[in-house]
């Protein structure tokens, strides 16, 4: 085997710290610096020192109250009425028969009144009052949900 047959190396290897003075990184600090907390060992990301008051702990908000433990979903999940255009005439439009049909995956839903019906729907969802008036207009009607 000669030398000249070996394959290239292209990456290099990483550098072992503390591993003595011909490594790059050894001698008495190995690339820590020279004192302190973190040349001695290893800390967390969130470290800032030991100020309390403008630490990141402290600066991010309490969850106090009710919904602390709820999800935060962030409201309803808007349909607008044009989506229901080609809704079929027999089948109320409820937050079951929603997610089956692929528009939305969870509830609660609100339907908005941007687009026209021309089919009668029965309607047991959260409209907004435009929605209504148009549902009402083209025949449906709006059942409690």
């Amino acid at each position: 085997m000669n030398l000249s047959d070996l394959p290239k190396i292209v990456a290099r290897s990483k550098k072992r710290v503390g591993r003595g003075i011909g490594s790059g990184k050894g001698g008495h600090t190995a690339g820590r610096g020279t004192k302190g907390q973190k040349a001695r060992e290893k800390i967390g990301l969130t470290f800032e020192g030991t100020k309390v008051k403008k630490s990141f702990v402290k600066k991010t908000p309490l969850l106090r109250g009710k919904g602390k433990f709820r999800p935060a979903l962030g409201g309803p999940v808007i349909i607008k009425l044009k989506d229901l255009a080609d809704w079929p005439v027999k089948t109320e439009v409820t937050v079951e028969n929603l997610i089956k049909r692929g528009l939305v995956k969870y509830g609660p839903v609100k339907i908005l009144g941007d687009g026209e019906i021309k089919t009668a729907l029965v309607v047991k969802v959260a409209t907004s009052k435009q929605a209504a008036e148009k549902i009402t207009k083209a025949g449906g009607k709006m059942v409690e949900p």
